[in-house]
């Protein structure tokens, strides 16, 4: 299935968990991949997977919370492949802290990175995705539609995309562009493994695993690949969450 050729899509986080894995499945169906994330190893490792089965892959470092740097990462991806059909933002951070205790720098950091970052990104991408009538998916989280015991700045940044990404996609419909998001829930991923505040019961995260079992970061990517893809073309401004029954 070679969905994406011919197509040019911009993916942050590539350097590892579902950023990499949506790098690696767009890739193999055709799209040529601009990989963008601070892991400059870790993208290098993900371009040589794509281009060692035969597909086309850049690499971009970019601070995605920095406007300068999102704005020159856009316009490599530009010089670099003429175009921009898709963009996923999956570049995101996760930390845990009891509520009380939370400082206002660690809180800031998670919004800078998972919210604004994906708003920069977004904007500088608009452009170029209504001269394609392309579309964007970005990272939500089952965060952003229960509670998750310590993860108050992670919701937030999360519940701030999913708003975010549903007014783009009304404000842009009628340009051809669309917006989604995926809410994924106990994916198997190296920011899913974070240390935990002293003093906290973890039973309490029983309410956000699976009742399938944890995933490998494939399962998003597979989403990501029908909602950027003709598939969903008629899908616009939804959120698809992918979590084995956790909110069910």
């Amino acid at each position: 299935m070679r969905r994406f050729q011919d197509k040019v899509a911009l993916i942050t986080g590539a350097a590892s968990g579902i950023g990499q894995a949506t790098a690696l499945r767009l890739a193999d169906e055709g799209a040529s991949v601009f990989c963008v994330d601070l892991d400059e190893d870790g993208l290098e490792q993900t371009a040589k997977r794509i281009r060692e089965t035969g597909g086309i892959a850049q690499t971009h470092t970019c601070n995605v919370s920095s406007e300068p740097a999102v704005a020159d990462c856009l316009a490599d991806c530009v010089r670099a492949f003429g175009k921009l059909n898709h963009i996923s933002n999956m570049a995101g951070i996760l930390r845990f802290d009891h509520f009380h205790e939370l400082a206002l720098d660690d809180f800031n950091r998670i919004i800078s990175v998972n919210l604004i970052g994906t708003f920069l990104m977004c904007r500088a991408a608009i452009p170029q995705l209504i001269e394609s009538r392309g579309n964007i998916v970005n990272a939500a989280s089952t965060s952003a539609l229960a509670g998750v015991p310590w993860a108050a700045a992670y919701a937030a940044s999360k519940g701030g995309v999913l708003a975010m990404t549903q007014t783009i996609a009304v404000e842009y419909a009628g340009q051809g562009v669309r917006a989604n998001c995926v809410c994924p829930g106990d994916i198997k991923t190296p920011m899913s493994s974070p240390s935990f505040p002293e003093n906290v019961d973890l039973s309490m995260l029983q309410r956000c695993m699976s009742i399938t079992g944890a995933k490998g970061p494939e399962v998003v990517a597979g989403v990501i690949a029908m909602l950027a893809s003709e598939d969903g073309a008629h899908i616009t401004g939804e959120y698809i969450r992918m979590d084995g029954g956790t909110l069910s």
